[in-house]
């Protein structure tokens, strides 16, 4: 059976496959753009980088894709720039923007006047009918199994079904989806297509170091643990020094504040520990991971993730038909 086609205001992808946009350096212009070519939607995180690097991040990711694939951007609506970054987001013309971590009545008529569609990230059905009434595009539902921070406790394929029906708009299924079969579920749960963050991050596109990839590569199931941060959510991340320093109930010592979120609970910095991780010491930062990390075990090239996915997909779906 073929992948279903995903439509959302003028998109219109190969495959309905969006790439999560994850902050800090791991999802910018190099990942985008790899996923944009492969028939994918790819998106640049806004987070955690300066307004200059935003706006050369997404001139360079939408001269390398043309007019063959689409490219938004992530901003999350915790944060102090979130109006800053939307602007900057709308004056280079991106296809989309895509935001979590709250809502802002805001976003939308400053979408809709420009004419991009706006993407709101929830996690329950109650929200997910919120944004389609103040103007949302469509609705990503992410479930526990994501990676980072976390608006939910609930498995993502129990939380579907309750957003598909509260709304007319395209729903993406997010978190834990890792291969074809699990797209598949999704499609005949309701969704119209997937986002994807944990997997593309083991890819040789992706913008983080190294040492982050190969984090993800060895990381087993017993690796995982859920954090607070100081954004007030848990947050999924691979086991290291860090998370077992933050574990206890002590204040860290913070070289730097960065100012850089509406609400913090000041007891060490979020943003700086997942620049520490950006920089390369996997050890001394935070890396955020999705539930199932463990099943990665080698880096690829993101068109070869995609074929893969895609054949998983069609495997999967004719032997439902049989």
């Amino acid at each position: 059976m073929k992948l279903p086609q995903l439509k959302i205001g003028h998109m219109m992808p190969k495959l309905p496959i969006i790439q999560g946009g994850m902050g800090v350096g791991i999802s910018l212009s190099g990942l985008a753009t790899a996923v944009a070519k492969a028939g994918g939607i790819g998106i640049i995180s806004g987070t955690g980088i300066t307004v200059e690097e935003l706006r050369s991040h997404i001139k360079t990711a939408k001269d390398a894709v043309k007019d063959v694939g689409y490219i938004g951007v992530n901003v999350l609506f915790a944060m102090n720039d979130f109006a800053e970054k939307m602007k900057i987001a709308i004056e280079e013309k991106v296809d989309f923007i895509i935001s979590g971590a709250g809502i802002s009545r805001d976003m939308y008529s400053w979408g809709k006047e420009a004419g991009i569609p706006v993407i709101s990230i929830v996690s329950t059905a109650k929200l997910a009918k919120l944004s389609e009434r103040l103007g949302a595009s469509a609705i990503v539902v992410e479930g526990f199994e994501a990676g980072g921070h976390l608006g939910t406790d609930r498995p993502m394929f129990d939380i579907l079904p309750e957003v598909v029906e509260a709304v007319s708009i395209p729903v993406i299924a997010a978190g834990g989806i890792m291969t074809g079969e699990d797209i598949a579920k999704a499609i005949k749960m309701g969704a119209s297509g997937v986002q994807m963050g944990t997997r593309f991050v083991a890819s040789e596109e992706c913008d983080a170091p190294l040492s982050f990839k190969q984090k993800y590569v060895e990381a087993t199931s017993d690796d995982l643990v859920l954090v607070k941060t100081t954004v007030g959510l848990q947050g999924r991340a691979i086991k290291n020094k860090f998370t077992d320093l933050i574990s206890g109930p002590d204040k860290l010592r913070i070289a730097k504040c960065h100012d850089c979120l509406k609400n913090c609970s000041y007891r060490f910095c979020t943003l700086d520990s997942l620049m520490v991780s950006l920089k390369g010491d996997v050890e001394n930062g935070l890396v955020f991971a999705g539930a199932r990390v463990h099943e990665i075990k080698e880096i690829l090239p993101v068109q070869q993730i995609i074929d893969r996915i895609v054949s998983e997909y069609h495997l999967s779906t004719n032997n439902h038909a049989l």
